[in-house]
Protein backbone atom coordinates (compact mmCIF):
# COMPACT_ATOMS: atom_id res chain seq x y z
CA UNK A 1 0.00 0.00 0.00
CA UNK A 2 2.97 2.51 0.59
CA UNK A 3 4.62 1.90 -2.63
CA UNK A 4 0.87 2.29 -4.08
CA UNK A 5 0.34 5.67 -2.22
CA UNK A 6 3.73 7.14 -3.35
CA UNK A 7 3.64 6.25 -6.68
CA UNK A 8 0.03 8.18 -6.71
CA UNK A 9 1.56 11.14 -4.47
CA UNK A 10 4.41 11.02 -7.13
CA UNK A 11 1.96 11.31 -10.41
CA UNK A 12 0.06 14.11 -8.57
CA UNK A 13 3.11 16.34 -8.20
CA UNK A 14 4.71 15.76 -10.95
CA UNK A 15 1.29 16.65 -12.92
CA UNK A 16 0.97 20.26 -10.83
CA UNK A 17 4.63 20.64 -12.77
CA UNK A 18 3.28 19.77 -16.22
CA UNK A 19 0.23 21.62 -16.15
CA UNK A 20 2.47 24.64 -14.46
CA UNK A 21 4.43 24.42 -17.39
CA UNK A 22 1.24 23.99 -19.90
CA UNK A 23 -0.01 27.28 -18.69
CA UNK A 24 2.85 29.19 -19.18
CA UNK A 25 4.04 29.77 -15.42
CA UNK A 26 6.77 27.25 -15.25
CA UNK A 27 10.18 28.53 -16.59
CA UNK A 28 13.30 26.57 -16.87
CA UNK A 29 15.27 29.60 -16.85
CA UNK A 30 14.78 31.30 -13.85
CA UNK A 31 14.74 29.40 -10.28
CA UNK A 32 11.17 29.11 -8.54
CA UNK A 33 9.99 26.81 -5.78
CA UNK A 34 8.85 24.57 -8.81
CA UNK A 35 12.03 23.07 -9.10
CA UNK A 36 11.38 21.43 -5.54
CA UNK A 37 8.43 20.37 -6.37
CA UNK A 38 9.46 18.63 -9.33
CA UNK A 39 12.24 16.99 -7.18
CA UNK A 40 10.26 15.56 -4.52
CA UNK A 41 7.75 14.33 -7.05
CA UNK A 42 10.90 12.73 -9.11
CA UNK A 43 11.76 10.95 -5.90
CA UNK A 44 8.03 10.12 -4.88
CA UNK A 45 7.60 8.23 -8.22
CA UNK A 46 11.19 6.60 -8.10
CA UNK A 47 10.41 5.58 -4.19
CA UNK A 48 7.26 3.88 -5.91
CA UNK A 49 9.15 1.16 -8.17
CA UNK A 50 12.57 1.20 -6.02
CA UNK A 51 10.93 1.14 -2.45
CA UNK A 52 13.27 2.89 -1.50
CA UNK A 53 13.09 6.91 0.09
CA UNK A 54 15.78 9.03 0.41
CA UNK A 55 14.46 10.71 3.00
CA UNK A 56 13.75 7.49 4.78
CA UNK A 57 17.14 6.58 4.57
CA UNK A 58 18.38 9.83 6.26
CA UNK A 59 16.01 9.58 8.99
CA UNK A 60 17.26 6.21 9.43
CA UNK A 61 20.59 7.67 9.66
CA UNK A 62 19.51 9.64 12.26
CA UNK A 63 17.94 6.71 14.69
CA UNK A 64 14.58 7.42 13.72
CA UNK A 65 12.42 3.95 13.79
CA UNK A 66 9.43 2.91 11.09
CA UNK A 67 5.75 2.87 13.10
CA UNK A 68 4.55 -0.12 13.96
CA UNK A 69 1.49 -1.63 12.59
Amino acid sequence: MERTLRGIAGTVVLASVLLAAAFGTFDLTTPSWLWLTLFVGLNLLQSAFTNWCPMMWILARFGARPARA
